[in-house]
Formats: C-alpha cells, structure tokens, sequence
C-alpha cells in the first residue's frame, strides 16, 4: 500500500542468489511501481548504497546522483538543484524549484532536511516538473526521501562511527510488534566534529559542532484493508557550519585592489584556503521537527484513499563574522522561524484496468517570519568607504513576514491503449494567496552625525515599512506522456511537461526605500520541458541501462542577486533559462559478488535572456560601472556541464565471513560560482575518491559488520558554494578534507 513501510531495494543490489538485480519499488506516481516500468527519468538511492558510500548529508548526495547539485553553506542557505535549476538559497519569501519531501511531507524549507540520512529506506530523484502528482508545484524535479517505517517482525541496528578531526557519530534504532495490531519504531542519533577550518585568530577550528535527533513512528493495522502510520522526529545543531573562506581577493582596477585596500586600511590580517582570521563568533542553532499522520484504506474494488496530515516547524538562528580579524561588524545575519501545516488526499484506482489514473485534493499552510540584523563595529566606514560616523559602532534591525494559503486539485490517469503502449495525461492547479510584510527600525547606536554621514546611514538602514504587500497566483501544472514496450526488457518514452510555481516576496529591505515596495515582489516561474528516454534490463537481469534527452525552458527563472550596499542577498527574476541535456544510469553484476553502478549528465545551462542582471566585481568598481550587466546566453550559476559518478561494491566468502570492499568516484566539471558570472568566483572542477573495506558476519540472528573507510582519499580542496563578499571579493564554503575512520554495526 503507499506510503506504508516502504519496498524499495537496493538499487545496486542483487537478488538472493547473487545473479540477478533485484526490483526497485517508487512512489513516483504515488502508487508502487517497479521504476523500471516509471517513464520518468529518476536515480533511486538504497539505504544499503548510501551506507556503502557513507552518504549522510543532504550535500553529499551530489556524489552519487547525476545533474544534482546543492550549494550549501548552511541550514538557510542551502539549496537543491536539479538540472541547473534552482539555486536559489536563503529564499525565506519564496519555495525553492526542486522540491523535498519526507515521508510524503513537503518541507517547505530545503533546511528541513539539513540533517543526518540515517534510518533512511530509499532516496528517490525525479528530474523535469513534477507538479501534477507531488504536493506543491515544482519546475525543476523532486527529491524524495522515505524513512524505514514499523514493521511486525522484531528488528534493530546499531553503529558507532569514529574518524578524525574528532568525528564521532553514533545511531540506533529498534523496531517491532507492540501488539497483533500496533507496531513501533525509534530511532536517534548523534554527529560530532571538531571541524576542518583553522581560526588563526585563536587557534580553534571551525566548521565543527553536534547534530543530533530522533524519530518515533507507530502502524497501526488492524485489517489488511487499513492502516495508520503516525511519525514524530525531532532534530537539532549547534555548530559553526557556514564559515566562508576567502576564495578571490577579487579584481585589481588601476593598480588597486579595493578587497586588499580596505582590508589594510582597517588593519586586517588576510587568510585563505582552509584557514580564516575571525575575532567574533561564527556559529548557527538549528531546531527543527514535525509530525505526521498518514492513513491507507483499500475501498470496494481495490480503490486506495489515502490521507495524510502534517505539521512542521523549524527554528534557524546565526551569529556570522565579518571574515576579518578587526571589528568591522560584531555580528550579520538573518534568522528565520517557520512553521507549516499540510492536508493532502488522494484516490487511486486498481491497477490492471484499461484505465488507471490517481487524484486528490492538497492545502498547504506556512507562516514564515525572520529577522534581518547588521551590528556595526567601530571600523565600519573605513571598510565600507562610507563617511566616518555613517555607521561606526551602528545596529540595525529589520523584519519580515509571509503567510502562505496554497490549495490544489489534480489528476493524472495512464490509458492502456495496447499490450504494449501507454498514454499518460496530467493536470494540477494550484491556487496560492500570499500575504507578507517587510520592515526595518530606525538604527540605533553610533554617533550623532549630519551632512552626508546622516544621508548614508538613512539611506542603508533607514526606517522603512512596506505595507501589506499580496501576491496572488494560479499555477497550472500539466503532463503527456507516451510509454512503449518493445519487449519484456525495454521501454521507451516520451514526455511534455509544464510546471508552475508562484512567486514571492524578498523579506530584505535591501533598495526597497528608493524603488518602492513593488520591488519585493518576485513573479512567477514557468517551466516547459521536453523529454525522450529508454530503461532497459537486460542480459538476464544483470545489466540495467537507461538514458535520457531533455530540454527544459523556464521563463521568470528565480534566482539570488547580491546587493553590495546593504551586504545582503536579494530574490529576482532572472528572465528565460535554458536547460538541456543527456542522462545516463547503468548497474551491471560482471561476476559473481561484483556490483558496479555508473551515472553521469551533460547539461547546458544558460540564459537566454537575463539583460538586467547584476554586475560581476570587474565591471562594478569601475569607474563610471553601469547599473546592470547583460548575462544572455551566459551559463547559470552552479550548474556543471560535466557530471560523472562511479561505484563499485566486491563482497564474497571466507568461510562464515563476508569480506568486501568499496570504492566510489565523483567527477564535476567547473561552474559558474556566483550569479553575477564573475571570472573572479569560477568554481573549479574536481574529483573525489570514497573507499572502504571491511568484513560482515552472523551472530545470533543478526549480522555484525565492521569496516575501514577514507573519504575524500587524495584529500581534494574544492568548494560546496561560493558567495559574494564586501569590496569585490568572493568567499566560499569548503568541503571536507581526507577523513579516515572505522565503523562498528549490528543489525538484528
């Protein structure tokens, strides 16, 4: 039944004997499904295969799933991409392109899963607009996360994980019967670390801190024609996740570099690489959990009603340096609260039928507030170029909120026209209504000043109020898709998508006083998309091979821009994206006890038309810069061209012990780092290796496992996000270096 206890296997797994590959059960069209027979183009994640390649964070996912990438700096600004679409972080007005979902839930926030993958069943990403069937529109794809649910055979797991740089990480969980009705499940776990970035200003590392959390789950099943699966989990981090290095100085313009100017003239001491120079606190506080109810009843002829019902909250809060060792700012950020309510109902029709088809009902609620506050130290103007006393020693506070209504209705039915060739048709409208204010007090603090001093300091961090500002749309969503069998071993597909997802408000400030509250406003996203693919299993179940084109186009694309004078980031529309490519997938079993999966994309991402966008440092600081920049048929942000990924898994006997070992490679090519396209934030490509070795074996009625691993092998430096810094210079977010450990589990 959907949603309960999930089927899936592993998708690089193998059958009992050891020959064949086994089924990969989806819920891609909210009803299991063999994903071979899904014409979607989708990668699904087992939990076997993200424990082999100790995948446990949302960020690391890019290292195993083709034409994904997430820019992460922390729990706010992170974002999931998919096929270059989406890199839009820290959107508190506005829901992202690629969506999240857990357990069926949307999580209105990408931060919502900035926690530990642990007890997970299956990941499973669908590329292209998913709007028709998933709860809120989405123009870019899905993710789509399923925990292990209660089962009525008694079971459990334990592990304990240590590596370096203090990597300690320890997780359980234990499920089973509680009655003939009623099962349960726990789990919990706990991550530290001491982090891998030196503060050379008191000799601590950064990039350190706890996650922890805990999830509780009862099935009730009173009868095979019903059941209730309730899920509460509740997480936390306490961290100094998000701290920037210096990744470029930026441009030199007449013999000057204005980063390295200011940064002398305020007495600053410069570092980069995996070593800054802070004398605040750099850290972030997540809170974060939720609870959802999910019901199942089979009706009169094998119709499924399925309702689920769902609330969650999340709590962010940061205190960020200013990246210098002097008091320019004690401390920047913005914070966010966020609570949202979720009712979804759906009816599925028996399979087998000429005609099957799934509809239903959806209402999301979610009230989003947050805060914006800049504490200015004493050397403020002479980094920001502004006349002494306009900021110096200076607070400023702003606020904003948005309460979002979203109400839809959808169906989509595949006709059976033959054996072997079917028709799928889709259709959503969504209707969302939202309402938000944006506002910023008086600054408070600094000296009494006039003249210009006075001008400036009004100017960035006057007084303002936007009013009740509203934003009211209907987002269509629709599918046609045609699927046909060659034989028992091929399908081949076809697809026309449209997706929709309404705009938003910018819950900063930022030029609002000057271009007037309109200019919060962000306009709606439309996405048409073009896909041909085939999924093949072929050689007897031993080789799965499937591939993809796609074109996509969006118009009003969402993006971030940066505003230099009130260091903050701001939404836009970016104009019209193009976004096409090809996809691969392949698992084949050479030989006994071998397991070796292969995926990879080439994707071409540019605008195509984007003529006011913001100016890259080299054109900014020059004299007489224009006010925009024309980025057409330049590449979007954070989109690779390149992406390959490779995993290899060797397990065979000794006796009563199962040796094996695990290797993995990750290839991204370069990407443009920041939005405005500077030559000044190019990311660099770069290669990871993942390897581990170990030995299982039976004990009692469970099997133990203990194993070796080293991440990031030949310890590559490379960067999960780049960002604009003050001045022209660009910062950016490490990822982590070589990290050998060992891990210790029993599963019963």
């Amino acid at each position: 039944m959907p949603g309960v206890a999930a089927t899936a296997v592993a998708s690089a797994g193998v059958s009992a004997d050891e020959q064949t590959l086994q089924t990969v059960t989806v819920n891609a069209r909210r009803r299991s499904e063999d994903a071979q027979t899904v014409p979607t183009a989708m990668t699904v994640l087992s939990a076997q295969t993200l424990e082999n390649q100790r995948l446990y964070r949302l960020q690391d996912l890019q290292q195993a799933m083709p034409s994904v990438n997430v820019a992460f700096m922390h729990a706010r600004q992170s974002s999931l991409s998919i096929r270059g679409l989406g890199n839009n972080p820290a959107s508190d007005g506005l829901e992202g392109s690629a969506g999240i979902y857990l357990d069926n839930v949307y999580l209105g926030r990408p931060g919502m899963a900035v926690f530990d993958l642990l007890d997970i069943e299956q990941l499973e990403l669908l590329r292209g607009p998913q709007g028709t069937l998933f709860g809120k529109n989405t123009t870019a794809g899905v993710l789509n996360i399923s925990t292990r649910g209660p089962s009525f055979s008694p079971e459990g797991s334990v592990a304990q994980s240590f590596g370096e740089d203090g990597y300690v990480q320890t997780h359980a969980s234990v499920g089973g019967p509680l009655s003939e009705q009623l099962a349960g499940r726990f789990s919990a776990y706990r991550t530290r670390e001491n982090g891998y970035v030196e503060n050379q200003y008191d000799g601590h590392t950064l990039g350190s801190g706890t996650r922890q959390g805990l999830r509780a789950q009862l099935l009730f099943k009173p009868h095979e024609a019903f059941n209730l699966r309730w899920i509460g989990d509740y997480n936390e981090e306490d961290a100094s996740t998000g701290t920037r290095s210096l990744f470029s100085t930026g441009p030199t313009i007449n013999g000057v570099n204005r980063y390295e100017q200011r940064a002398a003239a305020v007495g600053a001491t410069l570092a980069n690489g995996r070593r800054v120079n802070l004398d605040a606190e750099q850290s972030v506080k997540v809170f974060q959990g939720g609870t959802s109810l999910e019901a199942n009843w089979t009706l009169p002829n094998d119709f499924t009603l399925t309702s689920i019902s769902a609330y969650r909250w999340w709590d962010f809060t940061p205190r960020n340096d200013d990246e210098l060792n002097v008091p320019v700012m004690y401390n920047v950020g913005q914070s966010a609260r966020d609570q949202q309510y979720s009712q979804e109902l759906r009816l599925a029709s028996p399979l087998g039928e000429r005609f099957d088809y799934v509809l239903g009902a959806y209402y999301f609620r979610q009230e989003m507030r947050n805060q914006v506050f800049t504490d200015y130290g004493p050397l403020a103007d002479t980094w920001n170029g502004t006349p002494q006393g306009a900021l110096n020693n200076v607070y400023s506070l702003g606020e904003g909120h948005i309460d979002t209504d979203s109400y839809a209705l959808f169906a989509q039915g595949t006709w059976h026209l033959t054996p072997r060739l079917d028709f799928t048709a889709g259709v959503r409208g969504s209707y969302e209504v939202k309402q938000a204010r944006v506002g910023r007090a008086a600054p408070v603090g600094g000296a009494a000043v006039s003249g210009a001093a006075a001008a400036v300091r009004a100017g960035r961090l006057g007084a303002y109020d936007s009013g009740e500002l509203s934003v009211y749309s209907f987002s269509p969503s629709a599918l046609l898709s045609l699927a046909y069998r060659f034989n028992d071993q091929v399908m081949g597909y076809g697809s026309l998508s449209h997706g929709e997802k309404s705009g938003g408000v910018n819950l900063s400030v930022a030029s609002a006083p000057v271009a007037g509250a309109d200019s919060l406003l962000i306009g709606s996203e439309r996405a048409n998309d073009v896909e041909l693919g085939i999924k093949s299993s072929l050689l007897d179940q031993r080789l799965l091979l499937n591939a993809n084109l796609f074109w996509t186009v969006v118009h009003g694309y969402q993006t971030n821009a940066y505003d230099d004078a009130n260091l903050t980031s701001y939404l836009t529309n970016a104009g019209s994206v193009r976004s096409r490519g090809l996809e691969f997938e392949a698992t084949v079993l050479p030989a006994r006890g071998l397991t070796l999966n292969f995926n990879g994309s080439y994707n071409d991402v540019r605008y195509m038309r984007y003529p006011d966008a913001p100016c890259p440092a080299e054109v900014a600081l020059r004299p007489g810069a224009p006010a925009s920049c024309d980025l057409s048929g330049r590449a979007v942000v954070g989109a690779s061209k390149w992406i390959f990924n490779g995993n290899g898994t060797y397990e065979w006997d000794v006796g009563q012990l199962r040796p094996y070992v695990n290797a993995s490679y990750a290839f991204r090519s370069q990407a443009v780092g920041t939005v405005d396209d500077s030559s000044f934030a190019q990311m660099p490509s770069y290669a990871l290796v993942n390897l581990s070795t170990g030995v299982r074996g039976d004990l009692r009625d469970g099997q133990w496992d203990v194993s070796l691993w080293l991440r990031n092998a030949f310890d590559k430096t490379y960067y999960t996000t780049l960002w604009n810094s003050p001045n022209g210079a660009y910062t950016g977010v490490l990822g982590t270096p070589r990290t050998l450990g060992v891990t210790g589990r029993y599963d019963f």
